[in-house]
């Protein structure tokens, strides 16, 4: 692939983990080995030298191209899908994560070889991610969020879930949106996205305040996010896995949170399909990153 659609590309590909519930964008960047060059930029667009935060920012730059479209796509076909085919799309998404899951541990295999307590960074990331979804019925007081009728008080909450959703983005493991499935924000954004691509500008003041947070969420988060993936990898791809596997009680759960709400996803509502979709996705990006590594290594 030419180098000038391979950052496009990139991000194309990252977009669609973000976009969905499951995997995140840092985990595709990880899995198909762009993700020290990412977060790096990310980095250096925050630091304080110049010279190094343009070429972040045109590095970035090409990236987001990629990112953005891929985005807008997925967000146009999933906000007519979802309430359609909450089940197969579930399914999907849990074929994404779990193929993520050896993916990852075989890239990383290198750095888990450390202290048998470090395994204990597993179980804190699962539950830590199960407890977060069992607690979201305070969410409820919330009230179901609306876009185009929203109270002030939501404002503030779309702020914080923007700001720690962009953290999962960034982090290899959960992905931002299975965050903000589990906040009870994924599903409103969705349908708040599709209806600003039809017209309907009433949605944008609450995407702009989702939008702040996340920038501020990323300022904040970068920095240390690298520190910890240097210093204490193998702890950290440890705490990546536990935050996989917790996703999949998210993934399993997001029916609930529709509007209304419909049953989790249970052994007569999973497609089988859908699951080994998921699942070829994943290994079709791993043979892929195959693919351009012998490429580079012609030239």
């Amino acid at each position: 692939m030419k180098q000038g659609l391979l950052y496009p590309f990139q991000g194309f590909c990252m977009a669609l983990a973000d976009s969905v519930p499951g995997v995140s964008g840092g985990t595709i960047a990880l899995i198909m080995g762009f993700y020290e060059p990412f977060v790096g930029a990310l980095h250096s667009l925050f630091g304080k030298d110049p010279m190094r935060r343009k070429r972040a920012f045109f590095y970035l730059c090409r990236l987001g191209v990629g990112w953005g479209t891929g985005l807008l796509l997925s967000i146009l076909a999933l906000s007519r899908l979802f309430e359609s085919n909450i089940y197969f799309l579930s399914s999907l998404f849990l074929g994404l994560t779990t193929g993520a899951i050896p993916l990852l541990v075989r890239r990383e295999a290198w750095c888990m070889k450390g202290a048998w307590w470090h395994k204990l960074f597993t179980v804190l990331g699962c539950g830590a991610v199960c407890a977060l979804f069992s607690a979201s019925g305070a969410v409820e007081g919330m009230g179901h969020l609306r876009y185009t009728a929203l109270e002030p008080e939501q404002y503030l909450y779309l702020f914080v879930a923007g700001a720690l959703a962009i953290v999962s983005m960034v982090l290899p493991g959960i992905s931002g949106s299975t965050l903000l499935l589990i906040l009870g924000v994924y599903l409103p954004t969705v349908y708040a996205i599709g209806e600003l691509l039809r017209g309907t500008v009433s949605v944008l003041p609450g995407l702009c305040v989702l939008a702040a947070g996340a920038l501020l969420g990323a300022m904040g988060s970068v920095r240390f996010i690298r520190a910890a993936l240097r210093r204490y990898r193998g702890q950290m791809v440890y705490l990546i896995l536990g935050l996989m596997l917790g996703s999949l009680f998210a993934i399993v759960r997001g029916p609930a949170t529709l509007d209304p709400p419909k049953l989790p996803l249970q052994v007569e509502s999973f497609q089988i399909l859908g699951f080994l979709l998921g699942l070829a996705i994943l290994l079709g990006l791993e043979r892929l990153k195959k693919s351009i590594v012998r490429e580079r290594q012609k030239d």
